[in-house]
């Protein structure tokens, strides 16, 4: 079957880090880690498994860290290549193990991509997956599958950017008819950000800062406002797609602008003061952050924007940071907290508040591709200002 696959490779790693920055064609030249290819469907590894044919499947920001070289090399003794890529899936139930229940042949399904003790079969199961944080399980690399932290890392499940893939009973959630495919592939990259959202707690009072509107900013402003969160927040969007979806998802201000730095001082109704060298100090600011860029230049203002005993928190895949003054940490007491996935419980009730809200993230996936245009599919994703679009997927379907 035809699939976009990612192949392990030292100098195919470091010709695409510092290659592809200057040739935006270099990740699909057959240089690069990255290939169109036909490979083998994956086997179901145990009765309590099933195949899943994707319909759409979204390019994530941790796709293309992975694919252009720029994300960190941490996650690589956690992953098993080659593999294909895709994490962000809605498809069709084509096979169920013979153990499987609750889940029958031609239902549609989203995939919960986290492999965590229970669908690698590991007994008995780590301290976190014991708690109900699958997101943060701690063997990730053993069991009855290969090594990844999830479905579109692991050479032996498969992922999304292709036309069959493997998932476990407990990775799969039923979706109604009535939800559109375009809402649906989404409910994997809200449950993150309802995950992290869940973690703050702002009063109708207080203030909460969005850096960043691309998909994972924007989801993160309407988990707060689906979980009745009453405070202001204030949305920092580079470009006007993003501004107006931010407005459209409940944020109440929007900053935009080259350096948005002097607007949100102001509106955070903060006080700035210059040192000799550097940017602003600032005293004051929002009682929490979420930055959903990861930047060294967003990083560094999540802490200079939020107030003394405030929170930040880290959400999705960062960059690898450097340059960052971390002297508002310690001056301010900061809590800065990181968040890249969900757990089971928080991927069921994402499930359910997209099912009970048909239309509410319309709009969002912008652009569709088949996988035979993955140049294309990439310049979209990576070059949203230019696309003018929020979310690109892969439609299977025309592949």
């Amino acid at each position: 079957m035809e699939a976009i696959q990612y192949v392990k490779s030292v100098p195919r790693y470091l010709a695409t880090r510092y290659l592809g920055r200057y040739w935006n064609r270099f990740y699909t030249s057959g240089f690069g880690c990255l290939k169109l290819t036909d490979v083998e469907p994956p086997r179901l590894p145990s009765p309590r498994w099933l195949r899943v044919r994707p319909l759409l499947s979204g390019i994530c920001g941790s796709d293309l860290a992975t694919l252009t070289a720029q994300g960190t090399p941490f996650f690589s003794p956690l992953t098993s290549t080659p593999f294909v890529l895709g994490h962000e899936v809605v498809g069709i139930v084509e096979e169920c193990g013979k153990n499987v229940e609750g889940i029958r042949e031609g239902e549609r399904v989203v995939l919960a991509p986290p492999l965590h003790c229970r669908i690698r079969e590991v007994e008995p199961v780590c301290s976190a997956c014991a708690a109900g944080n699958e997101g943060l399980c701690t063997n990730v690399t053993r069991g009855i599958i290969s090594a990844g932290i999830q479905t579109g890392f692991c050479r032996d499940t498969g992922g999304g950017w292709s036309h069959s893939l493997v998932a476990h009973e407990n990775q799969l959630f039923k979706v109604p008819d009535d939800l559109a495919a375009e809402e649906a592939v989404l409910i994997e990259p809200f449950s993150c950000c309802l995950y992290a959202a869940k973690k703050s707690n702002v009063g109708q009072d207080g203030t909460i800062l969005v850096i960043g509107c691309g998909t994972m900013g924007l989801l993160t402003i309407a988990a707060l406002r689906m979980l009745g969160r009453k405070c202001r927040i204030i949305a920092v969007a580079r470009y006007p797609h993003q501004q107006e979806a931010a407005l459209r998802l409940g944020a109440d201000i929007v900053v935009g602008g080259r350096d948005p730095f002097p607007d949100l001082v102001s509106r955070l109704e903060a006080e700035s003061r210059q040192p000799e060298l550097g940017r602003p100090t600032v005293l004051g600011g929002a009682d929490a952050t979420y930055d959903c860029v990861g930047s060294s230049r967003t990083i560094d203002d999540s802490m200079r924007l939020t107030r003394s005993g405030g929170s930040i928190f880290m959400v999705g895949m960062p960059s690898i940071p450097d340059n960052v003054d971390w002297t508002s940490m310690w001056f301010k007491e900061l809590r800065i907290e990181g968040s890249y996935t969900s757990d089971h419980r928080t991927f069921r009730q994402a499930t359910e508040m997209i099912s009970a809200s048909p239309g509410k993230l319309k709009g969002l996936v912008g652009a569709r591709y088949p996988l035979r245009e993955l140049q294309s599919a990439l310049d979209s994703a990576l070059h949203t200002g230019r696309s003018g679009v929020i979310k690109t997927v892969f439609d299977l379907e025309n592949s």
